[in-house]
């Protein structure tokens, strides 16, 4: 059972970090209006989403969850943060981007939590 929820967290992470890319990568007037709300197009749109490709790459390999977890917790906590304070729930007529920014802050949180030993160990420099 718990295999199955490790699994489904993963790939409901991976899943909606790597289904924004094709928004991110081919300059969707959506994407590019909210970079440029936030001062940071094109390199801010790019640079998120090369991150976002490595961070469900990582979240999909069993030995590196892990990392792909904490990378993906980092960029949806600037995700969320920026929906906040700058952008709103609500962007752009809905509120999908701050919703699946909140569905993936919270299965990397989980997975991280579920890794624990192996963030520990890396935090003591064991890795």
């Amino acid at each position: 059972m718990r295999n199955l929820l490790i699994w489904a967290l993963r790939i409901i992470a991976a899943l909606i970090m790597l289904q924004t890319l094709y928004f991110k990568f081919t300059a969707h007037p959506q994407s590019v209006k909210l970079f440029t709300e936030l001062g940071m197009e094109p390199w801010g749109r790019i640079g998120t989403g090369v991150f976002e490709l490595i961070a469900a790459i990582l979240l999909l390999i069993p030995r590196t969850t892990y990392l792909g977890a904490g990378l993906g917790l980092g960029l949806m906590s600037g995700a969320i943060f920026f929906h906040l304070t700058k952008l709103g729930i609500v962007f752009d007529g809905d509120a999908v981007l701050f919703t699946y920014a909140a569905i993936t802050f919270a299965c990397c949180a989980v997975l991280l939590w579920l890794n624990k030993q192996q963030v520990l160990q890396l935090l003591k420099g064991k890795f």
